[in-house]
């Protein structure tokens, strides 16, 4: 499938649209008595620091909605306004934030069923209005809802589609892309989806694992086994690791991806030498903005003396995950949590470790006075981050009482 003809080809279609409806004042209003927090307006006035008691709360200097996520859900209020009785569906999560995707179901915008492990697209009818969501959409799923005379809303971010670009270039010259990031997660099925051949590696040591097979070779079913959910149709590493570029899924740790894609580069520079590198290695930058500015403002924030820290996002959200990894990295305790029910009490917290497993934590709050560590992903509304503040402080202040 020649995918940038489709592409292209769909977003000339007069049922495809990816600028909104013209509604946008009365969405920003709507989103602002919804998601947005006079507190936390207040704790950036006062250089991101507030003091309440026994608590003093540093703030880092980037967190919460990105301007993709932003977009991506002041378009699905206005497709609801635009839309106000056609059957709205979404191919999935519109983010990672749980308070966001039930505010969706209860505009009833609906999740396209999943049978098994597969979509089921069978319910949706001609002239249904369907939202891509800020991950993107695969270009198979694209091509059902264009064939089904589906209204398509696209809120696919625009670092996203960028990276679908990189692959188109790498596919158009028969690279391999080496995609770093989890080949489960929505954005990178959908990336996958544009790319021709391709591997995805989750980190530095699944990366490393494939440069050493590119030099020294290596056990061919051994590395077909490793990669059998994370790589193209018909995979061959020892034909298709010959000419690799780099791209990645936009939530990944910066550094990372960086580091990465330096591997591969000297990689192809030791096997090919200096003269035919650009022959067989090609790297663009396509580490997301925000996702970055969350983690320098991140690896600002944990240079001061903090007790704790608390990163609170979906727990789905991969973006999320990698603020709570610099954390652990540091030896700070850490809990990451989705939603301020998540804290039971200054005696317990439920929260998630960064293998995925949900667990309670006891006295995690310490006594006296703290510092407190606050960050969040780019899928959380600050009206989130203000509950989990507030509830810190109104913890402690009913501890000095007692």
């Amino acid at each position: 499938m020649d995918t940038k003809a489709f592409k292209r080809s769909l977003q000339h279609s007069e049922n495809y649209n990816r600028k909104g409806f013209g509604h946008q004042a009365e969405v920003a209003t709507q989103l602002q008595s919804e998601y947005q927090s006079n507190l936390i307006q207040e704790i950036r006035d006062r250089n991101y620091t507030l003091q309440r008691g026994d608590v003093t709360i540093r703030l880092a200097q980037a967190f919460g909605f990105c301007w993709g996520v932003e977009r991506a859900v002041a378009m699905a209020y206005e497709t609801r306004q635009h839309f106000p009785t056609e059957h709205i569906w979404i191919t999935n999560e519109i983010i990672h934030n749980p308070s966001v995707n039930q505010r969706m179901q209860e505009m009833e915008v609906e999740f396209i069923p999943i049978e098994g492990k597969n979509k089921d697209f069978s319910v949706v009818g001609t002239g249904d209005v369907v939202i891509l969501p800020a991950f993107g959409a695969s270009v198979q799923e694209m091509q059902i809802l264009h064939d089904k005379g589906c209204k398509i809303v696209d809120t696919t971010c625009p670092w996203v589609s960028k990276v679908w670009n990189t692959v188109e270039k790498h596919k158009k010259i028969d690279y391999t892309s080496i995609i770093h990031g989890k080949y489960k997660h929505e954005e990178t099925v959908a990336t996958s989806s544009f790319a021709g051949k391709y591997l995805i590696v989750l980190n530095l040591q699944e990366a490393e694992y494939v440069a050493d097979y590119i030099i020294n070779g290596g056990n061919r079913e051994e590395f077909l086994t490793k990669f059998a959910k994370a790589c193209s149709a018909g995979f061959d590493p020892d034909q298709d690791l010959a000419r690799v570029g780099i791209a990645n899924q936009t939530t990944m740790l910066k550094g990372e991806t960086e580091q990465i894609g330096k591997l591969f580069e000297r990689t192809m520079l030791q096997k090919y030498g200096p003269t035919e590198l650009n022959q067989h290695f090609q790297s663009f930058n396509t580490i997301c903005d925000a996702t970055q500015e969350r983690q320098d403002a991140m690896l600002e924030l944990v240079e001061h003396n903090l007790d704790l820290m608390v990163v609170i996002g979906g727990f789905n959200s991969s973006n999320t995950t990698q603020l709570q990894q610099i954390a652990f990295e540091r030896g700070i305790p850490s809990y990451h949590i989705d939603t301020v029910e998540r804290i039971k009490s200054g005696d317990y917290i439920e929260h998630r470790q960064l293998n995925g497993q949900l667990i309670t934590t006891e006295n995690w709050l310490p006594d006296g006075e703290i510092v407190v560590g606050i960050t969040s992903g780019a899928s959380t509304p600050d009206k989130v981050v203000e509950d989990v503040i507030e509830k810190i402080f109104a913890m402690k202040a009913t501890a000095a009482v007692v």
